[in-house]
C-alpha cells in the first residue's frame, strides 16, 4: 500500500513523518504520523499508538515525547487518525465523543456510517498492510489512550496471530456498560447489544478471547474518567477470575492527559521491545 509523506522532521537522528493515502477500509484518504528511528535502512518492528476522542494523527506524535525512547532502536511507531474525515454521515460534528474524530475503532454497519466508518478493519487491515509492505516490518505490537485504549485492546484480543503485545493508557474497558461507549456504539452498530460486545474488551475475554502475553494498563488515579467511563477495575477484576495475566498501575495523583502518558510512555515502549 502506497502512502504520500506530506511532512518530515529530523528528530532524535531519525524523521517524524506525516502522510496520507487511500484507505480501503474507510474509502478516504486518511492521514497518520510515524517516527523512524536513526538510520534503519530497514525497521523489523513496530508499534501502533491508537489515540483517544477528539484527537488526531498529531496529537501523540507531538506530545508523547516516544522518539526520544525509540531513536537507538530498531522500533518505530505510528500513529493513525481516529476517523474518517468530511463524509458528510448525519450528525458526525456535533458532539466530541461521536462522528469525526470519536470512530472509536469499530466497523459501523448503520446507515450514514457503514460505508465509511470501518475504523477496526482499517487498523487490522490497512495499517498493518502498511507496516508490513512500506516499511517491511516484521512484528507488530499495539498500544493507545481512552478511546484507544479500548481499541488496542479490542484489537489486540481478537487478532493475537498479528499483535505481539498489548497495552493501554486509561482505557475504556467495557464501552457496553458507560455513556461514551453505549452512545458510540448505538450509533455505529444500532441498537442490539449483542452486536456491541464484539468491541467490549470485557465481553471479549468473558467468551474467551485471550492473548498470550500480559496485557499493560496505566491508571491515574486522579483521572475524572476513571470511575464513570473508563471501569478499569472491571476488567482487573475479570482477568483475575479467568486466568488472563493482566498488570494494572494504578498511579497516584494523574489524570486523564498527554502530561500523564508522557509521563509513563517508556515504559511502554520498553514493555513492547521486550515481547518482540
Amino acid at each position: 500500500m502506497s502512502f504520500e509523506i506530506l511532512k518530515s522532521h529530523k528528530t532524535f537522528g531519525g524523521k517524524t513523518i506525516f502522510c496520507e493515502h487511500q484507505s480501503n477500509a474507510t474509502k478516504t484518504v486518511m492521514k497518520f504520523s510515524a517516527f523512524l528511528p536513526k538510520e534503519k535502512e530497514k525497521i523489523a518492528n513496530a508499534i501502533i499508538w491508537l489515540s483517544g476522542l477528539t484527537c488526531n494523527e498529531e496529537n501523540f506524535i507531538t506530545k508523547a515525547g516516544a522518539q526520544k525512547f525509540l531513536k537507538d532502536s530498531n522500533t518505530m511507531i505510528i500513529c493513525p487518525d481516529t476517523s474518517p474525515r468530511g463524509i458528510g454521515a448525519p450528525g458526525e460534528d456535533e458532539s466530541y465523543d461521536f462522528g469525526t474524530g470519536a470512530g472509536f475503532y469499530v466497523n459501523a454497519t448503520t446507515d450514514g456510517y457503514k460505508e465509511n466508518y470501518q475504523m477496526y478493519d482499517y487498523i487490522v487491515k490497512d495499517v498493518v498492510e502498511l507496516l508490513k509492505d512500506g516499511f517491511g516490518v516484521s512484528n507488530i505490537a499495539i498500544t493507545g489512550h481512552s478511546m484507544g485504549g479500548h481499541g488496542a485492546l479490542v484489537i489486540g484480543l481478537r487478532n493475537p496471530d498479528i499483535f505481539s503485545s498489548v497495552s493501554a493508557f486509561s482505557p475504556i474497558v467495557n464501552p457496553v456498560e458507560c455513556p461514551w461507549g453505549k452512545k458510540a456504539l448505538s450509533g455505529y452498530l444500532g441498537d442490539k447489544i449483542e452486536d456491541w460486545k464484539a468491541y467490549d474488551s470485557c465481553e471479549l475475554i468473558e467468551k474467551g478471547a485471550r492473548h498470550e502475553k500480559t496485557l499493560l494498563i496505566e491508571q491515574g488515579l486522579a483521572d475524572e474518567f476513571y470511575k464513570d467511563q473508563l471501569l478499569t477495575d472491571n476488567l482487573a477484576d475479570l482477568c483475575d477470575r479467568v486466568g488472563q495475566s493482566f498488570k494494572v498501575n494504578y498511579r497516584e495523583g494523574y489524570d486523564h492527559s498527554y502530561y500523564f502518558i508522557s509521563s509513563f510512555i517508556e515504559d511502554h515502549i520498553k514493555f513492547h521491545q521486550s515481547n518482540f
